[in-house]
């Protein structure tokens, strides 16, 4: 771990620090890259790919991944590390979206698809249904996909659990994002424990479907803290975990406090694959979905 400088005013920002070598990467180009792009943009669609700056996406859309996101672009909390934007009353929802959804995919020629949404907690259900209908249209248009949801806590309902579960997704994914003591500083409306029960929910309502959960190094977190959380994910029957670093969107967000290394990102991979997890990807640039196809 890289020692930080201390801060003695705990209000005032701690200094910037300098990206490392190892998170320097290419920028996406290509005809392939390109037309896929401009397809998404056509049938007004959001991916988390192009809207989080995703630094894998140029490899992941030419394995055949992507993911999208649903629901709209406005969502319901203001977590410290997200950059999309959060108002109390979003809009009505999309009902053409799963159509426009599965004609997308379908025109990409996709292998593994991942259908994650913005919170919204102004819909009764969490936006759950509009799950199923997006996971089903996709079903009867492109038969052989394997699909993913990474899903909001629904507020912990298990009826929206359960919806999302009846579409039968192959991967049932929701993100701890950070470790218990920052949730409540990092995560807006969200509630550690809460998030262990929806994904122990989620695994013993349907036990055939594999659950998963991501981290993100650099909020404020050590190594020994991110221990204890993959720790407590493998004792609510996670199956696929996901360890990547944070990188700040912006002045307003949360700031870098430290860029966890390689080795770091190495030896905590380990010790998750210790514990029995079935799949997991660790290092510096790796995001929720990425190499998802694998986990499968």
């Amino acid at each position: 771990m890289h020692a930080l400088s201390v801060i003695t005013n705990e209000s005032a920002e701690p200094p910037v620090l300098a990206k490392p070598p190892w998170l320097r990467v290419r920028a996406p180009s290509g005809e392939n890259y390109q037309r896929l792009k401009a397809l998404i943009t056509s049938q007004r669609l959001n991916t988390v790919c192009s809207s989080a700056s995703c630094p894998n996406i140029g490899e992941c859309w030419e394995q055949g991944t992507a993911t999208f996101m649903i629901l709209g672009r406005i969502c319901t909390r203001a977590c410290r590390f997200c950059d999309v934007d959060s108002y109390s009353r979003p809009g009505p929802v999309d009902l053409d979206e799963p159509n426009r959804l599965s004609q997308t995919i379908a025109l990409m020629g996709l292998k593994h698809a991942v259908i994650t949404s913005v919170t919204r907690d102004d819909l009764p259900d969490g936006g759950a249904k509009h799950f199923a209908n997006c996971l089903t249209s996709i079903k009867e248009r492109v038969p052989q996909i394997t699909l993913e949801v990474l899903v909001p806590d629904f507020l912990g309902n298990p009826d929206s659990i359960q919806i999302v579960l009846d579409a039968k997704p192959a991967v049932f994914n929701h993100n701890i994002e950070t470790v218990e003591a920052l949730t409540p500083k990092i995560r807006s409306g969200a509630q550690y424990r809460r998030s262990l029960e929806v994904l122990r929910l989620a695994k013993e309502k349907a036990p055939s479907i594999k659950t998963k959960s991501g981290i993100m190094l650099g909020l404020g977190e050590n190594n020994e803290d991110v221990k204890q959380a993959i720790a407590d994910l493998r004792e609510n029957k996670v199956n696929i975990l996901t360890l990547g670093q944070y990188l700040r969107p912006s002045q307003w967000h949360h700031p870098v406090m430290r860029y966890a290394t390689p080795e770091d990102f190495f030896a905590l991979g380990n010790f998750a694959k210790s514990l029995g997890f079935s799949h997991v990807e660790s290092g510096p640039l790796v995001r929720s979905s990425y190499h998802a196809e694998k986990a499968v």
